[in-house]
């Protein structure tokens, strides 16, 4: 190892300069300094997050402020919060049991009572098992519990404090990423990588928490749902979308037909990009989206709009429960279980899957995988009506 004087140590890495706000370019140190530092400023952890968790987290976030000036630091910080993950679950799993009994069966279904009155305790006794179980979830059924990370991952999902069906996926991945910094060989990352390592780990230390994430990629908050009206020309040549209120400053230069709907729908910020292909009966819009009023024309939809008066909420989407019905060789469009016991006896007839997704054209996706190889009929994801609004019907 060369022993480097103070004034190199001190010295920017030409490598960590190469990344700006707009991509690839050059900064000079104290720029690159500043920009990095504000690339994880914004991470915050809830106030009620356990304090060892804590403590580490702040740990990787001053290492990657020194990566401008040494470049190495960033692939320490990316490794380094794939194992701090596994630290987050235990904190939480103490904190759900902190006080309680626990019951460990082992290998032979022996029951060994053991107090959550410390972790380190609890986990050197759960160690002296032989192939422990827990009870987890609402059924409270017997599950392997190690105290790792399969088995807290395992725990967390099944106690709802790990959300979505994409995560579900992914939760595996993460368990291999962290056997590859446990076991692999030499990488080298990116702050880029380095940014979203740490942007992940916040995001669900803080979920486990139950503070979910404004705008988050993994589990965000709920979003907020305003008052739309979707418009289409007499012809279905033209379409438009815009918020309710400003209904009444719309100059059409030719008749227009509305629907008033209530879905996320912001300009400039998060806006259902699947909004023109709605569907008052099934579940095709990428945000859950609710039929207000319509069809009509705009003078009846602005009555309707004084009338009633309704207001924006908010709507989350991870996790939504949709039907799917499977009949005469026809796989349907996904619906929402309130709209499936409002159909006519004729259109229930058939086999219904019930499924969990984070879109519901998901489950459309799923149901189709899984069918027999048999030849089905499977209709278009855009119902007719859904075709006139998006302008391509015929």
């Amino acid at each position: 190892m060369d022993i480097k004087p103070l004034e190199e140590l001190q010295a920017a890495d030409e490598r960590a300069l190469l990344f700006t706000p707009l991509g690839l370019g050059r900064m000079t140190p104290e720029d690159a300094a500043d920009f990095q530092q504000r690339v994880i400023a914004r991470l915050q952890l809830a106030d009620d997050v356990a304090e060892t968790t804590r403590q580490k987290f702040e740990q990787l976030r001053v290492a990657f402020s020194h990566g401008v000036l040494c470049y190495e630091l960033f692939t320490l910080v990316a490794d380094a919060a794939q194992l701090a993950l596994e630290q987050a679950l235990r904190d939480r799993f103490c904190a759900h049991h902190r006080g309680q009994v626990l019951a460990v069966r082992d290998r032979r279904g022996h029951e060994h009572p053991i107090t959550m009155s410390s972790p380190t305790d609890f986990f050197e006794r759960l160690s002296d098992i032989r192939a422990p179980e827990i009870r987890m979830g609402s059924a409270r059924e017997w599950k392997p519990f190690n105290g790792m990370l399969t088995g807290l991952l395992t725990w967390a999902r099944r106690e709802g404090l790990l959300r979505g069906q994409r995560n579900r996926n992914v939760e595996p991945v993460r368990k291999a990423l962290r056997n590859i910094v446990a076991h692999g060989t030499y990488h080298l990352d990116t702050p880029v990588e380095a940014a979203r390592a740490l942007s992940d780990l916040a995001e669900i230390i803080n979920h486990l928490w139950g503070r979910p994430t404004p705008g988050g990629r993994l589990y965000p908050a709920p979003l907020s749902r305003s008052v739309v009206a979707i418009g289409w020309s007499d012809h279905g040549e033209k379409t438009t979308v815009g918020c309710a209120d400003r209904l009444a400053e719309a100059r059409d230069e030719e008749s227009f037909t509305y629907l008033l709907v209530r879905a996320v729908f912001c300009p400039g910020g998060v806006t259902d990009p699947n909004l023109l292909e709605f569907d008052a009966r099934s579940a095709t819009t990428a945000f859950p989206a609710q039929y207000l009023w319509g069809p009509g024309s705009r003078d009846e939809a602005l009555v309707w709009l004084a009338r009633h008066q309704p207001e924006s909420d908010l709507c989350g989407y991870l996790d939504q429960a949709v039907l799917v019905r499977v009949h005469d060789g026809n796989i349907d469009l996904p619906v929402y279980p309130g709209v499936a016991a409002g159909l006519p006896a004729a259109e229930q007839r058939g086999t219904w899957h019930a499924l969990r997704v984070d879109r519901g054209l998901d489950a459309l996706a799923h149901l189709r995988a899984l069918a027999d190889t048999t030849p089905l009929h499977v209709p278009d994801v855009r119902t007719p009506f859904a075709h006139r609004l998006a302008g391509s019907a015929t």
